[in-house]
């Protein structure tokens, strides 16, 4: 068994910080056993501000992951860090400098500007409030405004996967695939929305339907988790699904972000069948 290893690393932004966080999470899962004592600061645009940033990182030296724009933070906070003898990697830097080029144009330099409140950002918002208002099955004639219905049987990861596109600007609707009960009608008069049916294998299936039931206090009893009848459900949704040529997702092991990604990508392609400019 690997031994754990623990090490600090200092993450310092001008802005909310999300994007530096993204990073570093997507590089460290490399890394089985390393354990980070994460130091966060965020919102850091005056010189204070970095003093106290600056302060953390000599009494706790380990590597140092930034987003500034700001040249005068930005050149200080790696003047200290060369001082110091410990890595100092702007995330931006490259993807920055490549534009730069490619365009022929430098950037504004303006902390923060990704979240500005402009019409993308409205436009999410929108799609946020549509994805919990058309939430497993509810609302069922307005179908036709979504971009994308994810259709499932229970514990398919269909409300978090909506809630995942919306943020990315992205109207998702839901509706659950229940045996023995039809459809909504509307849900077949629709032309515009994506549909996508999502499955899972039964076994891991029965296994998250027993610990909900455990959480809730409910009996095990019942045909929810009983493994035949949960193993007809699933078939009967993949046959449903086949029926109306609607693509199929497998996400047993699939994170949420993976399933989203995937279901974006389907947009893309169905975009640019359709001539859709930019899809």
């Amino acid at each position: 068994m690997a031994q754990t290893k623990t090490f600090h690393l200092h993450l310092v932004s001008d802005s909310t910080g999300d994007t530096i966080h993204s990073v570093a999470r997507a590089c460290l899962a490399q890394f089985e056993g390393a354990e980070p004592i994460e130091h966060f600061w965020n919102l850091v645009r005056t010189n204070r501000q970095l003093d106290m940033v600056v302060e953390e990182i000599r009494d706790h030296p380990g590597v140092v992951v930034f987003t500034l724009v700001d040249d005068g933070l930005r050149h200080r906070l790696m003047d200290v860090c060369g001082t110091l003898g410990v890595p100092c990697i702007s995330v931006l830097d490259p993807i920055m400098a490549a534009l730069a080029q490619q365009l022929g144009m430098a950037g504004h330099g303006r902390p923060g500007r990704q979240h500005a409140m402009d019409a993308a950002y409205f436009h999410r918002i929108e799609a946020m409030d549509y994805a919990l208002a058309h939430d497993d099955g509810h609302l069922t004639g307005e179908l036709h405004q979504a971009d994308v219905i994810l259709i499932g049987v229970s514990r398919t990861s269909k409300t978090p996967t909506c809630l995942y596109l919306a943020n990315r600007g992205v109207k998702a609707a839901n509706v659950p695939f229940v045996p023995g009960l039809p459809l909504p009608d509307d849900l077949h008069k629709v032309s515009r929305p994506l549909i996508v049916g999502l499955t899972k294998d039964p076994e891991r299936l029965i296994q998250l339907r027993r610990n909900r039931m455990q959480m809730l206090n409910q009996a095990q009893t019942t045909d929810y988790v009983d493994p035949e009848q949960v193993r007809s459900e699933v078939a009967e949704a993949r046959r449903y699904f086949a029926k109306h040529r609607w693509p199929v997702l497998d996400v047993t092991r699939r994170a949420i972000e993976e399933t989203a990604a995937e279901i974006l990508s389907l947009l893309a392609r169905r975009g640019r069948s359709a001539g859709i400019p930019g899809a």
